[in-house]
């Protein structure tokens, strides 16, 4: 089955054009599901049915895996056999029937305008790494993009006159947002001190070995950073995506615009962050209503 995966793997990276952390993912998803099927002693892909694919996925539940989790790996599994009945590998599709469990609705984190400050100033103001940091902090707040899409990025891809950035999201689809003069301010003294270590010609952001800075690089510095402030939360760079929508929903902005500029395929998606705000209604309207 290792050989399957790794034609998917290809499959996935070089036809479906999906990112390399959504392979890699899929991959590790595929293999426990191998291993799965060795202690079955399953060694074909014909003794697979759904009876086995649903004994996996109650598997996972008794092991307390979470939803979202076990979503994941049901996704994998239907791309994976579909992939197969494609390639000839077997007549039926078992897993056509599989449906990913309910998830639980989770109200998205943010970050305050006070609490975004204190962040976004953590890093300084001189060197490359202040520089880089502050800059990638600005650019993931003011363009709301995603992480993979923002390590992804190339110098080509920014357009410092028309304050614009050219993202490649999921599905290497591309997109065009908006990229605020704060951050290009930061961005164009970043660039500055860039040039003096620069090795990789096309990567917007780099280490200090001049090569493309990776999405565990920019989490791990944004965990550094939020515990040089006083915001008592535990944030990533998605929960600056969110900030991003938020903030601009909060301040009058059209959800049509927001789900353009985040880059989801549906406003279903998007609808999430309403949820955000009407929670925050509520809470100011109790606060000060004196019949609330």
């Amino acid at each position: 089955m290792q050989e399957q995966i790794e034609a998917f793997a290809k499959y996935l990276a070089y036809e479906r054009n999906e990112s390399p952390h959504t392979v890699r993912n899929y991959c590790i998803d595929l293999r426990q599901f191998a291993k799965f099927l060795a202690d079955l002693q399953i060694k074909s892909f014909n003794e697979i049915n759904h009876l086995v694919l649903r004994q996996f996925l109650a598997d996972l539940n008794k092991k307390n895996y979470q939803k979202s989790s076990i979503g994941r790996k049901v996704a994998a599994l239907k791309s994976f056999f579909k992939f197969l009945q494609k390639k000839k590998y077997l007549e039926n599709n078992p897993a056509k029937i599989l449906h990913a469990p309910k998830q639980d609705k989770k109200l998205p984190k943010f970050l305050e305008k006070a609490e975004l400050l204190q962040l976004l100033q953590a890093p300084g103001e001189r060197g490359f790494k202040a520089l880089r940091d502050r800059s990638i902090l600005e650019t993931l707040y003011s363009t709301g993009m995603r992480v993979a899409e923002l390590t992804g990025l190339n110098l080509e891809n920014l357009d410092f006159l028309g304050g614009l950035v050219k993202v490649r999201g999921k599905g290497a689809k591309e997109r065009i947002v908006p990229i605020g003069e704060k951050a290009l301010q930061v961005l164009y003294q970043y660039l500055e001190e860039r040039t003096k270590i620069s090795r990789d010609d096309k990567a917007l952001f780099i280490n200090y070995h001049g090569a493309r800075i990776t999405d565990r690089s920019i989490n791990r510095l944004i965990d550094h950073y939020i515990r040089k402030t006083s915001v008592a939360k535990k944030i990533s760079a998605h929960t600056l995506r969110h900030t991003f929508a938020t903030h601009l929903l909060n301040a009058g902005c059209d959800l049509r615009s927001i789900q353009e500029m985040l880059g989801h395929n549906s406003l279903e998606t998007t609808q999430k962050y309403t949820h955000v705000t009407m929670e925050r209604l509520k809470k100011v309207y109790e606060k000060s209503h004196p019949r609330a």
